[in-house]
C-alpha cells in the first residue's frame, strides 16, 4: 500500500524529523565575543548643541590615526594604476584605523574624513521643501529615511570590521584592508532628534547588535562652570540617555582648555561640594534650588555606578589618550552587562510571543469545540 503523503512527510528514512529550535536568536556581537573575534569599538557621540561633538570627533580621529601609525597604503605599482585614480581614496580608506559615520543631514562641512555620510543618501533641503517641514522636522525625517537603509550600512561596517583575506591570485596586487579599531558616529546637533526618535533607537540597537557600542555624552564644561544648575541639567540628560539606550555611557567634559573639569568630577563624587556650590550660586535659591538639591541625591547612584567621566580639549587634544582608555574600559567591562540585559529582553519577548500563540491556539480549540 502506498504510504500516505502525511506519513511520508513526517518521517525521513524511518527517523522522526528534528523540531526547529525554539531558542531565540542572539545578535551577531554575542557570537563574535564568545568566539574571541576582535571587533572595533563603536562610539556614538551625542551632546547638546554647541558642546563640541564634531570638533571632538575630528580631533579623536586624528589621535587614533597617530596612535595606530596610520600611513597611506603602499601598493605595488602596476600598469593599471594610471587608469584607476578614482579608486585611490577607497584604497587609502582601507588603511585607516577609524571609520566615521555622519548622521547629521543639515551640516555643511565635516572637519573629519567621512566614510559613510547621510548627505549622500538624503537631501536635507529637498526633504524640508517637499514635506513642508521645519529644520528639526526635516532632520528627523531624514534620519527616518536613512534608517530604512541602515541594513546596508551595517553590511558595509561588518565587511570593514572583519575583512576577508584576498585570493591568492590577487594577493600581490591588493593587500587586505587593515581591520578598523573604532567606528565613530557623529549625530545631529539637535540632540533630541536622534536620542528620542525611533530612527535613533533603531540605529543604536543595530550598531550594538554587531559591535561593542559605547555612548559618549559631550558636556560643555565652560557652561557648567557658570551655573551648577546647568551641570545638573546635563547630568539629568545623560542619565535619561543611559536608561533610554541601556548602552555603556562615557561623560566627556569638553573644552578643558577654557575651564578645567576638576570641579565637575568633584561635584559628581562629593555631594557636600555640590551643595556648597549651590549655596554660593545666587540663582539656586527658592524652588529651583530645592529641586536641584533633591536631584543631586537621586543621581548619586548614577554617579557611582554608571557614569565614566573624563575631561578633554577638542582644540588642543589634551586628555584624548585617557578618553580612549575610558572608552575601551566601558566597551570591555560595561558592554557585557548590556549583552546580558539584551538576552533577558530577547527571552522576555520570546516568552510573550509564545504566550500569545498559546492563547490563540486555546481560542481556536474553544471555537472548534463550540461549533
Amino acid at each position: 500500500m502506498q504510504q500516505s503523503p502525511s506519513t511520508h512527510d513526517s518521517k525521513v528514512d524511518g527517523k522522526e524529523p528534528s523540531l526547529k529550535s525554539n531558542q531565540p536568536s542572539l545578535p551577531p556581537v554575542v557570537r563574535h565575543l564568545e568566539n574571541g573575534v576582535k571587533l572595533p569599538v563603536c562610539l556614538i557621540v551625542v551632546g547638546m548643541a554647541g558642546s563640541g561633538k564634531t570638533t571632538l570627533l575630528s580631533s579623536f580621529q586624528r589621535f587614533l590615526d597617530d596612535k595606530f601609525q596610520y600611513k597611506e597604503c603602499s601598493k605595488p605599482k602596476s600598469s593599471l594604476e594610471d587608469e584607476q585614480e578614482g579608486e585611490e581614496e577607497d584604497d587609502e580608506e582601507d588603511c585607516m584605523p577609524t571609520y566615521c559615520v555622519n548622521l547629521d543631514p543639515a551640516t555643511l562641512d565635516t572637519p573629519y574624513d567621512v566614510s559613510i555620510d547621510i548627505r549622500d543618501t538624503v537631501n536635507y533641503k529637498q526633504v524640508m521643501e517637499q514635506h513642508q517641514l521645519g529644520p528639526n522636522g526635516a532632520i528627523m525625517t531624514s534620519l527616518n529615511l536613512f534608517a530604512t537603509k541602515f541594513d546596508q550600512v551595517m553590511q558595509i561596517l561588518e565587511r570593514r570590521a572583519t575583512p576577508d583575506p584576498p585570493e591568492n591570485n590577487n594577493a600581490s596586487l591588493s593587500p587586505p584592508p587593515s581591520p578598523i579599531e573604532c567606528i565613530l558616529v557623529d549625530t545631529p546637533g539637535q540632540i533630541e532628534a536622534f536620542t528620542w526618535s525611533a530612527s535613533g533607537q533603531i540605529i543604536s540597537e543595530a550598531l550594538a547588535s554587531s559591535f561593542p557600542t559605547v555612548l559618549c555624552f559631550v558636556v560643555d564644561t565652560a557652561r557648567c562652570a557658570a551655573s551648577p544648575n546647568t551641570f545638573m541639567s546635563n547630568m539629568l540628560y545623560a542619565c535619561s540617555m543611559l536608561f533610554r539606550t541601556r548602552l555603556p555611557l562615557v561623560i566627556c567634559f569638553n573644552k578643558t582648555d577654557v575651564v578645567s573639569h576638576d570641579f565637575c568630577i568633584d561635584w559628581m563624587r562629593d555631594y557636600e561640594s555640590f551643595q556648597q556650590a549651590l549655596d554660593d550660586h545666587s540663582a539656586s535659591a527658592g524652588f529651583y534650588g530645592s529641586l536641584t538639591r533633591s536631584l543631586s541625591l537621586v543621581l548619586d547612584e548614577f554617579y557611582s555606578n554608571f557614569a565614566n567621566a573624563v575631561g578633554v580639549s577638542a582644540v588642543t587634544g589634551d586628555g584624548l589618550n585617557e578618553f580612549w582608555e575610558t572608552v575601551q574600559k566601558a566597551a570591555s567591562q560595561d558592554f557585557p552587562d548590556y549583552i546580558e540585559d539584551l538576552k533577558l529582553r530577547i527571552e522576555e519577548q520570546s516568552a510573550k510571543r509564545k504566550a500569545v500563540a498559546r492563547s490563540q491556539v486555546q481560542r481556536l480549540q474553544r471555537d472548534m469545540a463550540e461549533s
